[in-house]
C-alpha cells in the first residue's frame, strides 16, 4: 500500500455533480491546488465537449504542473484525438462492461465492446501517452468477461484498468475478493474508482488497495454522481493513521481546498464532514472537552493543524464546568469552582432556549449578569 497512487477526477466527475459547474479559472485554480497538495494524476475533464471544456484542458497542460494531466474518453478514436490537441499526457478510455449496460445503454454485444476497447487503446498507445481502460459498471460486471476484458486492454497496451463500482454497490469484504481476482488472474494495474451510494466509497478504496489495487480515484469533499465519489481527505488520512502509509501529501492544505471547491461548486461544506468539517475538532461534551483540555489524544486521531483546522471547546448544554473554566480563561477571567458551577447553570438554561451553543459575547454577558446578581445579594446582606 506504500506504493498507492492518487488520481483526482473532481474536475471530471466532480463537475458531473447535478447541477455543478466550474468556471475556467476554477477549475485552472483548483488544478494547481490539487498538484501542490501532491495529487499524482489529475483528470481535468472531457475534451470532446470542445469549447471552453476544452482550452480550460489546454490550459491546464500548460501549467507545468508536477501531476501528470488526463482526458476521459469514451472508446472512440475521435475522443482520444481531441485529448490528444489538448496535450493530456494520459488518457482515460471508458466503456461498459456490465450485462445490463451492454444490453441496455450500448444496445451492443461483449465482443463488440471489447473490439471498440483494443482498437481505441491501440490508437492511444500509438501517441506515447499513459493510459487508464476504465471498465464501467465493473461490480456488476461478469468476472469472467472482465478477466477477459482486463486481459484485452493490458495487450493493447493499457497501463491500469479502472475497476469503477458505477452505482456504489460493493461492500470493503466483497471489494477485497474481486480486486484479488482481477489482479491475480491478470498482473494488471488496478485503480479503484468507488461512489457512494452506500456510504462505503471510502472504505471500499482502502479495501481495494489493500487486495492490491495501485491506485485510487477520489474527489475533493466526495463530490460525484448522486451520493458523489470517494473523499481525497478522506482515503489520504485514513491511509496515513488507520493503515499507517504516509503518501507525503500537504495535508494542510486540506481544509484550504475542500472550502474553495465548496464554495466554486456552490456544494455545502457540513460541519460534520470527516476530516475537513468544521465540527472535528469541536467539543462540547463536558466529559469530551475536559479529556481534549488534558490531552488532546483523549477524543483526536490527529492534530488539527495537520489537516489546515483549529481546536475548538464550544459552550452549551452539554458542557463541564472544566469547559466553561478554560473558557473564561482566554478572556483573562480565572472562575473559582462555585463560580464555575453557578455560570454552567445558566449556560445550560440560555442553550436550551436558544436551541445552539453559545457565542463568546453571550458567556460575557452571562458572566457579568452573574456579578452584578452577586453584588445585589451583598448589597442586600
Amino acid at each position: 500500500m506504500s506504493k498507492i497512487k492518487i488520481v483526482d477526477t473532481t474536475l471530471r466527475d466532480g463537475e458531473q455533480t447535478a447541477g455543478v459547474v466550474f468556471a475556467n479559472h476554477e477549475k485552472i485554480r483548483i488544478a494547481k491546488m490539487l498538484d501542490a497538495v501532491g495529487v499524482d494524476q489529475i483528470e481535468a475533464g472531457i475534451p470532446v465537449m470542445g469549447g471552453h471544456e476544452k482550452e480550460t484542458i489546454k490550459e491546464i497542460c500548460k501549467l507545468g504542473l508536477r501531476a501528470s494531466i488526463m482526458g476521459w474518453n469514451r472508446a472512440v478514436i475521435d475522443d482520444i484525438k481531441h485529448s490528444l490537441e489538448c496535450g493530456v499526457d494520459a488518457v482515460a478510455i471508458s466503456i461498459s462492461t456490465s450485462d445490463i449496460h451492454i444490453e441496455h445503454k450500448l444496445r451492443s454485444t461483449k465482443a463488440k465492446v471489447l473490439e471498440k476497447m483494443v482498437k481505441a487503446t491501440e490508437f492511444a498507445k500509438q501517441h506515447d501517452v499513459y493510459i487508464s481502460v476504465n471498465a464501467e459498471d465493473a461490480s456488476r460486471s461478469d468476472p469472467e468477461f472482465l478477466f477477459e476484458f482486463a486481459r484485452a486492454a493490458k495487450e493493447a497496451g493499457a497501463d491500469r484498468l479502472r475497476y469503477c463500482d458505477t452505482v456504489g454497490i460493493l461492500d470493503p469484504f466483497t471489494t477485497y475478493d474481486r480486486i484479488s481476482e482481477l489482479v491475480n488472474h491478470v498482473g494488471i494495474d488496478v485503480e479503484m474508482h468507488t461512489h457512494n451510494d452506500f456510504g462505503m466509497a471510502t472504505a471500499n478504496a482502502l479495501a481495494g488497495a489493500r487486495a492490491g489495487a495501485s491506485w485510487v480515484g477520489v474527489t475533493i469533499i466526495g463530490l460525484g454522481e448522486r451520493a458523489g465519489n470517494a473523499a481525497l481527505e478522506e482515503v489520504v488520512m485514513a491511509m496515513k493513521h488507520l493503515r499507517g502509509v504516509d503518501l507525503n501529501y500537504k495535508t494542510k492544505m486540506f481544509r484550504e481546498l475542500a472550502e474553495y471547491v465548496s464554495l466554486a461548486s456552490k456544494r455545502e461544506l457540513p460541519a460534520w464532514k470527516p476530516i475537513v468539517g468544521s465540527n472535528m475538532f469541536a467539543h462540547e461534551s463536558g466529559i469530551h472537552a475536559d479529556g481534549a483540555l488534558k490531552d488532546p489524544r483523549t477524543y483526536e486521531v490527529f492534530c488539527p493543524e495537520e489537516v489546515g483546522l483549529e481546536r475548538q471547546i464550544v459552550i452549551g448544554k452539554h458542557s463541564g464546568t472544566s469547559a466553561i473554566k478554560a473558557k473564561f480563561v482566554e478572556y483573562g477571567i480565572v472562575l473559582t469552582q462555585e463560580e464555575a458551577n453557578e455560570i454552567l447553570s445558566r449556560v445550560r438554561t440560555a442553550a436550551v432556549e436558544l436551541k445552539r451553543t453559545l457565542f463568546d459575547k453571550e458567556l460575557v454577558y452571562i458572566y457579568e449578569d452573574y456579578i452584578h446578581d452577586q453584588k445585589k445579594v451583598v448589597n442586600r446582606e
